[in-house]
């Protein structure tokens, strides 16, 4: 009788010990990778200054993940584990803590935290975004996490990213974006990255006004998303515009004026990298653009 063309099918204790030497590998290559980290550290203590965190080189990272990803194992337990590692070995290089402000729901900043950086990473939570821009003004390497949409009295606590001196905008988070992220609240990350280190795809300023009107905020939906709270200093607004890539800023306040109001003071507070929006688990992610 002819043999079969057919290989048998693997055993459970086969495919079992697959998954053990699977894993084996995935832990030796941490452990590689801390060993890369430790001579890491000691380059840097010789040749560069400044925070650990690189949110140019981390976005193009994400990206490749993004990209490369395939099968059944979902997007989000890629990206989620990703993001801990990077968080892990960047608080080995530079401790940090993250600081949170939990004004607007407990439980989803702390899930944003934690799907972002994991355990290890102290985590501070604060009643209020200006108590989280003080903190992380305060420290040397800290990042805070604030909402990126407007709540109530929260005031324009993006003034105090103006100065030379004080910490940036350098993320926005989820970078992948989809309506069912597990860590779905828009949140903005503070820290004090190197300039050379950021990531400017879109970039956020702080813009003061006077005459804020309905016809305003209509001309400036069409350029940035927008962020806008009362400025009784100048009867107008304070404004938190994310420009997006290839946009500007000064089209941004031409069509100000355009609409009716005065623009009284603007400066850049941060940039972040243009994210990934995704429709649902199954499909391919495509860039915002915004």
């Amino acid at each position: 009788m002819a043999k079969s063309s057919h290989r048998e099918a693997p055993s459970l204790t086969d495919l079992r010990q697959e998954i053990d030497r699977i894993d084996e590998t995935m832990h030796g290559l941490l452990m590689e990778r801390g060993e890369i980290i430790d001579r890491l550290i000691a380059v840097k203590q010789t040749q560069e200054s400044g925070s650990a965190f690189r949110p140019a080189r981390e976005a193009e990272m994400m990206r490749r993940l993004v990209d490369r990803h395939t099968g059944i194992l979902p997007l989000d337990t890629a990206e989620s584990i990703w993001r801990v590692i990077i968080a892990t070995f960047t608080y080995v290089q530079a401790p940090f803590s993250v600081h949170a402000d939990l004004s607007t729901g407990d439980a989803a900043m702390r899930d944003s935290a934690r799907f972002h950086f994991g355990f290890t990473v102290p985590f501070v939570p604060h009643m209020g975004a200006s108590s989280v821009v003080a903190a992380v003004s305060d420290s040397k390497g800290d990042l805070g996490l604030v909402p990126a949409f407007a709540t109530a009295g929260a005031g324009a606590w993006w003034s105090a990213l103006e100065f030379d001196a004080a910490p940036k905008i350098i993320a926005r988070l989820p970078f992948v974006d989809r309506a069912d992220h597990p860590a779905a609240v828009p949140v903005f990350v503070m820290s004090r990255a190197a300039p050379d280190a950021m990531v400017r795809d879109v970039e956020v300023w702080s813009v003061r006004v006077a005459g804020w009107s309905a016809s305003a905020a209509y001309a400036v939906a069409a350029l940035a998303e927008a962020i806008a709270v009362p400025d009784r200093a100048f009867d107008g607004a304070a404004l938190l515009l994310s420009v997006p890539q290839g946009g500007h800023i000064e089209r941004v306040t031409d069509a100000l004026v355009k609409a009716g109001a005065s623009v009284r003071g603007s400066a850049l507070v941060g940039s972040h990298a243009t994210r990934y929006r995704v429709s649902d688990k199954s499909a391919r992610p495509v860039p915002t653009s915004r």
